[in-house]
């Protein structure tokens, strides 16, 4: 399990008393269908933080990555109806496993989060049409073809869209080889 999510779990028992197990009882037991419902109802009923309560829905509806039995069908997923783009998912892991031995590439629903001691990058399938490689280099200026990003609540700072194959770029691995050498 990754060490962030488990420190969640543990530090989720020790602020209400309840264990993630309890917490997934009491949520199943209102038969709510919708992520939106969980968080919504453990926040105004319960007093959770936004990210306790994330936490409980995702484990509630088996909707994270830690509930997927196998990350290959994730990635599949990610990818239906997106197919074009996977041989850009695949060079990308290629060039930025080599890297280092640390870099870990961990599945989610949308996107394959990207870390060495933390998150560095985010390869993200996002629609039919773009691909984007979300980098995290804190204080550093767009430049080229990286951009601010705006979008995805300080998960990442910057971001490198991709609309076909020729755009990946020597500047693309460079940027992510800056970032995977900021998170060590």
């Amino acid at each position: 399990m990754d060490p962030a999510v488990q420190t969640m779990i543990d530090n989720l028992e020790k602020n209400t008393g309840k264990s993630l197990d309890q917490w997934v009882t009491i949520v199943q037991q209102e038969d709510f269908k919708k992520h939106g419902e969980i968080v919504k109802f453990l926040k105004a009923d319960h007093g959770f933080t936004h990210g306790f309560a994330n936490l409980v829905a995702h484990k509630s509806l088996k909707s994270d990555a830690g509930s997927a039995s196998d990350t290959d069908e994730l990635i599949a997923k990610q990818y239906k109806g997106k197919e074009h783009f996977l041989p850009i998912f695949q060079k990308l892991k290629s060039e930025i496993a080599a890297f280092g031995k640390d870099v870990e590439f961990v599945p989610k629903n949308a996107y394959v989060s990207v870390k060495r001691k933390k998150q560095f990058a985010m390869l993200v399938p996002a629609t039919k049409s773009r691909y984007e490689v979300g980098i995290n280099l804190k204080g550093q200026e767009p430049s080229g073809i990286l951009e601010l990003d705006t979008k995805s609540s300080g998960m990442i700072s910057h971001r490198v869209v991709i609309n076909h194959e020729e755009q990946y770029s020597k500047e693309l691995v460079d940027w992510l080889k800056k970032a995977y050498e900021a998170a060590g």
